[in-house]
């Protein structure tokens, strides 16, 4: 079952506000419950959301970068 936009925005949205308050322990929508065991986690979870959204968006992540260096004037 994929999960539509707006749900996946309220899931970060949630996760994000949990993440800041220094909760660990989170209970989504469905009244499902998840445990991390760190922060790193809750970030890994928060960017894996960011990037769904970013693909149901039509957004897309850029995959190279271009620097544009000088000496100065």
């Amino acid at each position: 079952m994929a999960l539509t936009l707006d749900q996946l925005t309220q899931a970060r949205d949630a996760l994000l506000k949990a993440r800041a308050g220094g909760v660990r322990r989170f209970r989504d929508q469905n009244g499902e419950e998840v445990e991390y065991k760190s922060d790193a986690q809750m970030a890994a979870a928060l960017a894996s959301l960011d990037r769904h959204i970013a693909e149901l968006a039509g957004r897309r992540t850029p995959t190279t970068l271009n620097f544009r260096t000088s000496k100065g004037t």
